[in-house]
């Protein structure tokens, strides 16, 4: 059986001074420090900083030579004169040169000489100074690494892989990148951990999914599994863009002159069908979940609307079916590092994941909850495990109501048919906003108040069946908490924070590379429903998720929908919503035509995981009907916006 972890509650770090002083103890004072815990004894200021090329063994550029990626390495200088070696930290991303890291959108910098003076992020100020190395990886294609950047695919992976490797004395590296001195990893004992937020992360999982020896854990924050869900949901396309586009965002000047095949290979593998290809399995690092060896705390928003919760769902039950140890936090944000809406809890609790997983102390995190879930904004509860011991999926029936469109939402099987014509104008918001009212784009289905608070945690799944008009249509699926709520602003450009002017330090600080970075608060809105879960598919795909079909009109279709993994509390005298729709926009692309759907209420169906099962949702339901509410216009947060979005963490 795999560990349960997590922490519990933490001395808060959230002060300036408090920070400050933490980031000033580089001298034995430091002792009075909790036994098991690493601690900042070693000089920030007077770490070894260095680069090495590390050989991929690959030729993704074509120029007749592997290729060397870069590695910009960050180490105390003391351990290495006393001949002590020290576990990594690493972070392999394609964001240090083009974009940047972090709510700041720090890049790289370094001194004349090619040394880096600044790492973005505190990874290296608050580590370092505690006992371990920082790398900070370029990939392929990116920056100062030669090769190409194949987003998520055998290039992306082997980056950060042949790293791994050479740490544990496994690989090649050399002190330049076109030089034949040999570099040594002497300085390490080979046990590293990757973290990394969005691409990063999703590269941590990646190389986690070829079961390297030396890798021990990894800390993927918003982060992909498989990237055919980045783009397309059973069929349906999540964007209007590719792989392609995405590569030469983050391609180097020297790549995108070098990288066309590459380019076209993106272009040629990945269809705008939505179909399944080859191109698609390269990148399913869940498909490979059997062979990760390393331990995984996972974070994640659940109202992330870049890398959504579709990428927790499926990949933590893989790693929970080949028993890896796992940690999880969820929070109410969109696409949001914890350092940015949890820091002094998140700061310490990643402090004693890896000194357990890296330097191997016995601080008892193995042996606590599993999982943290933000309840409301910046409240917290914990579960011993994830999803809850007790949670089994309950099987809800949509059923017509007094009005066309307004139905009803319970444990019977429903009756009759309910029709909608696909408007792509109109979103999930528009449609939970008038969810009491009749309106053509939508069904939606409420249960009665509830009596009690109703807890659903993990995938659902919403199974259709329905008559299409025209040879192309588009589903959407959703579930809404119906009640007032004060909850994160996911929808705002902060995607749930507002970034302060103040400024608080965690680790130690050097002129070309401060410690310190600005404070955030929760973005809150006010609300009258809540989306709890979304899932879409091409009808089209009905009898396959690989591939799909043009449909007959007139013809009746089943389909199953999955819903993204959630955790989330319906309040007592709130309700809850199933919503059945067209085009959601700003999330899915509208299909070709513009269907009218007629759905079989006798054959639909969703199944909701319930803390409690069906007896739980029985219980909170058994109550009596409401009167008819009143269909005013629910508040909610703004329309999803419509852009390109990348997988990254800068605003």
């Amino acid at each position: 059986m795999p560990k349960r972890t997590r922490f519990t509650t933490w001395r808060p770090l959230a002060t300036a001074a408090t920070a400050a002083l933490m980031a000033t103890l580089l001298t034995p004072v430091a002792a009075q420090a909790a036994p098991g815990e690493s601690r900042p004894v070693h000089s920030y200021e007077n770490a070894i900083r260095e680069a090495v090329w590390v050989d991929t063994g690959l030729d993704g550029d074509r120029d007749g030579r592997t290729d060397r990626v870069a590695v910009d390495i960050v180490r105390p200088r003391e351990p290495a004169r006393q001949g002590r070696k020290v576990p990594v930290i690493m972070d392999a991303s394609p964001y240090y040169s083009c974009c940047g890291r972090g709510n700041e959108s720090q890049k790289k910098t370094y001194d004349a000489n090619g040394t880096v003076t600044r790492m973005p992020l505190y990874y290296d100020n608050y580590f370092v100074p505690r006992g371990y190395a920082f790398v900070g990886v370029d990939l392929a294609g990116t920056n100062r690494s030669d090769g190409c950047v194949d987003v998520g695919g055998r290039s992306d992976v082997q980056s950060a892989k042949a790293v791994v490797d050479w740490l544990n004395g496994r690989a090649k590296a050399y002190t330049t990148r076109t030089g034949t001195t040999r570099a040594k990893a002497a300085w390490t004992n080979g046990r590293t951990g990757m973290i990394g937020k969005s691409w990063d992360g999703t590269i941590a999982n990646g190389v986690a999914a070829t079961g390297v020896e030396g890798l021990k854990t990894i800390v993927p924050i918003s982060a992909i599994s498989s990237w055919y869900d980045y783009y397309f949901q059973q069929g349906a396309p999540l964007y209007d863009s590719g792989p392609a586009w995405l590569s030469d965002y983050v391609d180097s000047p020297d790549a995108r002159a070098k990288c066309a095949a590459v380019q076209q290979k993106l272009v040629d593998g990945a269809p705008r069908t939505g179909d399944w290809t080859p191109l698609w399995t390269e990148r399913d690092y869940v498909r490979a979940a059997r062979k990760v060896k390393a331990s995984v705390f996972l974070v994640h928003g659940m109202q992330d609307l870049n890398v959504r919760m579709k990428h927790v769902g499926p990949w933590w039950d893989a790693l929970a079916k080949n028993g890896v140890e796992r940690k999880i936090w969820l929070s109410q944000t969109g696409h949001v590092d914890p350092f940015d809406f949890r820091r002094g809890a998140w700061v310490e609790t990643l402090h004693r994941w890896f000194d357990h997983e890296l330097m191997g102390y016995d601080n008892g995190i193995d042996r606590e909850p599993m999982a943290d879930i933000e309840r409301a904004p910046d409240q917290w509860t914990t579960s011993k495990t994830w999803p809850p011991s007790g949670t089994r999926a309950a099987t809800l029936r949509p059923d017509r109501g007094t009005q066309a469109g307004v139905g009803t939402l319970g444990l019977h099987r429903g009756h009759g048919t309910e029709t909608f014509t696909d408007d792509p104008q109109l979103s999930e918001t528009d449609w939970a906003a008038q969810i009491d009212k009749s309106t053509p784009a939508k069904a939606g289905f409420v249960t009665r108040p509830l009596t009690r608070d109703l807890r659903l945690s993990g995938s659902s799944e919403v199974t259709v069946t329905a008559t299409p008009s025209t040879p192309t249509a588009h589903l959407s699926a959703v579930l809404v908490d119906i009640g007032p709520a004060t909850i994160r602003d996911y929808a705002d450009a902060g995607e749930g924070i507002t970034t302060l002017t103040d400024r608080t330090c965690w680790g130690a600080s050097t002129t070309g590379d401060s410690s310190c970075f600005k404070e955030t608060k929760a973005k809150t809105a006010d609300v009258g429903y809540t989306i709890v879960s979304r899932g879409w598919a091409d009808l089209g795909n009905h009898a396959s998720d690989l591939k799909g079909a043009p449909l007959t009109p007139g013809k009746r279709y089943t389909i199953t929908l999955d819903l993204a993994a959630t955790d989330h509390v319906v309040p007592e005298g709130h309700r809850l919503a199933l919503i059945v729709a067209g085009t959601d926009k700003g999330l899915i692309d509208p299909p070709a035509d513009t269907p009218e759907l007629s759905v079989d209420l006798s054959r639909t169906s969703a199944r909701v995981p319930f803390v409690g099962g069906a007896t739980a949702f029985a219980r909170a339901t058994m109550g009596a009907a409401s009167a008819t509410p009143d269909a005013t216009l629910l508040n909610g947060v703004r329309d999803p916006r419509t852009a390109h979005r990348v997988p990254e963490g800068s605003k």
